[in-house]
């Protein structure tokens, strides 16, 4: 099979900072390899690198197969914020950019020979269909219209237009990094079954598990700047890489022995004065190398500490919250208990920060009652992440909220100990934030949060950018949690491990609390609706509310046929079947000029030749149009 990518004695540093060093390995065409590693271990370096935005140290190479094209999916892309979703996109291929380019400027002109090659490289590259298929493909990612400017997206959307970008290049190489952020779940399994589908060779990070197990079949571990190939997917890898490290660790425990037992040899003999003796100390040398220092074996420890709750946790009743004309949260009622673990799940836009926000008492309801028991100590991981001082060290972060910290054990230490736990080792304490990398920077937000002890962990997205390492320890820490924990993530492994029930964001207020996991909501959502809630069909406490007939709505009271039919569109869905309707009669309008303009017999070849294409584009985005539309009345109707 061929080698698409060979890469030899590759080194990368970062400062006085070692990623990785040396490392060598090929991806043969077909493979779907994921790298895992710890934060700050060099991932998005390497994949940069790959990618030809770093340059490599030293005497590395990096060879990929002759005329391959590859695609780069960064972890935080890059964009014109005047260009506007379609000429972000379309400027993703340049290949055919430049095609179009060329083509439009040879219809200017009365040089055929020109018009005929430009003609040659549309057919050639599929120009002619280039926008109907970037339409299609961000329809596939939920993603709404396509005239808007990239600099009014928010970062799931300029994740799906980058996407978009990747996808459309229809790239034999593929460079993923993180491509799951941000993203809702169903993309996710869109992307998922394209990439288990697709022919490309595939070379990515993702913290993403089931993601990762579904796509990959290699993946390579980076570990203190070494890389391990395991064959197969994140199962079989969690497998072997246990082998691994046992067997590192008898090997380390005999080596230590020995090393031991030359100590003393050592220490009770004179210095050596026989080349035997020499080299036996030769030998104690590599010895003490082989065992390396006790640092290489670090391991994340999360035992904070939990303060009392109380059994009065927090009780809404018939709470309501609107921004403007769409209501976010109507008449949720429910009371939380001790040790509940609930996953929060619904499209974006439909108010799932916002009933966060309400429940940590950051907003005031329009109506109905929000009661804090008083012993409630929230701890509110938000999804932009950590917010710091320009100049804060990591010590200085840390500092600033406590000098000693409380364990789950009831003992106390100091924050230097708490930081070397969350592996922020002396060394680091005086490293500026802003250099940390993106998942080390969430460690440590992590970090602030737990080191204050609270019972009411409220996380949001918290998966992002943290490693598989990390997210294990986490999951441990969390299923062992004594507190109440309200779960905000697109991430299904972590919610399927900690969730215990759903609350359902289903838009227009309406929020339905479903008996199950995750995986399990997203594989049944596609059957029929559950009936219309009763009118005491409230949410109650956690423990006496009776889950086993399906999902229930939340403080809902039945509504006539004919205003339910109607509340099936979200407000943003109706203002779209709105600019649907007017874009489709404009169309038509320039259709039938068009048609019109191409029956004259004296008009210029050029311009039909304009007309004609701008006659094909039309109606690929009537049949978009009329396909988007469709869907929409009948999702009304249904």
């Amino acid at each position: 099979m061929a080698a698409y990518l060979q890469v030899d004695n590759l080194t990368k540093s970062y400062g006085d900072r070692v990623l990785f060093n040396k490392i060598s390995f090929h991806i043969n065409q077909g493979d779907k390899v994921a790298l895992v590693a710890s934060n700050g271990s060099g991932k998005t370096s390497l994949l940069d690198v790959l990618a030809g935005k770093e340059s490599p140290e030293g005497e590395g190479t990096i060879t990929f197969m002759s005329g391959i094209q590859v695609a780069y999916l960064e972890q935080d892309p890059s964009y014109n914020p005047d260009f506007t979703v379609l000429e972000q996109v379309r400027s993703a291929d340049t290949k055919v950019l430049q095609a179009l380019t060329a083509y439009r400027k040879a219809l200017g002109t009365e040089d055929r020979k020109r018009l005929e090659k430009a003609l040659n490289d549309m057919d050639r590259l599929d120009g002619w269909n280039y926008d109907q298929k970037i339409a299609r493909i961000l329809n596939h990612l939920q993603f709404g219209a396509i005239d808007r400017k990239m600099g009014t997206l928010s970062g799931g959307e300029v994740k799906k237009v980058a996407l978009a970008g990747m996808l459309i290049q229809e790239a034999p190489f593929i460079i993923m990094d993180e491509p799951t952020n941000h993203l809702d779940i169903e993309v996710i399994q869109y992307l998922e079954d394209y990439l288990s589908a697709t022919q490309a060779t595939l070379f990515m990070v993702t913290h993403d598990r089931y993601f990762l197990d579904r796509v990959c079949n290699t993946i390579y571990e980076l570990e203190n700047g070494e890389l391990f190939t395991y064959k197969g997917n994140y199962s079989l890898f969690l497998e072997k890489r246990e082998e691994r490290l046992a067997n590192r660790a008898a090997e380390t425990d005999k080596a230590r022995n020995l090393y031991r037992r030359e100590l003393q040899w050592i220490r009770s003999t004179p210095c050596a004065r026989t080349g035997k003796s020499r080299s036996r100390l030769e030998s104690f040398g590599k010895l003490k190398e082989k065992i390396g220092p006790a640092g290489n074996t670090r391991a994340l420890e999360i035992n904070a500490g939990i303060a009392r709750l109380g059994t009065k946790i927090i009780h809404c009743k018939n709470l309501s919250f609107a921004y403007g004309e769409e209501p976010l949260l109507s008449d949720f009622t429910y009371n939380f208990s001790r040790n509940e673990k609930i996953g929060v799940v619904g499209g974006n836009g439909v108010g799932k920060t916002t009933f966060l926000k309400l429940l940590a008492g950051e907003l005031e309801p329009l109506s109905g009652t929000l009661q804090h028991g008083t012993t409630v100590r929230f701890g509110f991981y938000r999804q932009e992440g950590i917010s710091f001082n320009p100049g804060d060290t990591v010590f200085d972060v840390v500092h600033d909220i406590a000098e000693v910290v409380a364990m789950a054990d009831g003992s106390k230490v100091t924050v230097a100990s708490f930081l070397s736990r969350f592996l922020f080792p002396p060394s680091m304490h005086q490293v500026k934030v802003e250099r940390l990398s993106g998942g080390e920077k969430r460690r440590l937000y992590l970090l602030t949060i737990l080191m204050r002890n609270p019972n009411f962990l409220i996380l949001d997205e918290p998966t992002n950018d943290l490693d598989i390492l990390t997210l294990n320890v986490l999951e441990e820490y969390l299923e062992n949690f004594k507190g109440c924990l309200l779960i905000v993530s697109h991430d299904r492994y972590f919610m399927d491990k900690l969730a215990g029930h759903l609350f359902v964001f289903e838009g227009q207020g309406v929020v339905r609390d479903y008996p199950g996991k995750c995986s399990d909501y997203y594989r049944t959502r596609t059957a029929a609706p559950a009936p219309a809630g009763r009118s005491d069909a409230h949410l109650g406490s956690g423990d006496t509310g009776d889950r086993s007939a399906g999902p229930v709505a939340a403080g809902r009271t039945a509504a006539p046929a004919s205003a339910q039919t109607v509340r099936k569109l979200t407000y943003r869905q109706r203002k779209r079947l709105e600019e649907l309707e007017a874009e489709i009669q404009a169309l038509e309008e320039e259709k039938s000029r068009l048609e019109g303009l191409l029956s004259d017999p004296e008009r210029a070849l050029s311009r039909i030749t304009e007309d004609s294409v701008r006659m094909g584009e039309i109606l690929a985005r009537l049949e978009l149009d009329w396909e988007e539309l469709l869907g929409l009345e009948d999702q009304r109707e249904s």
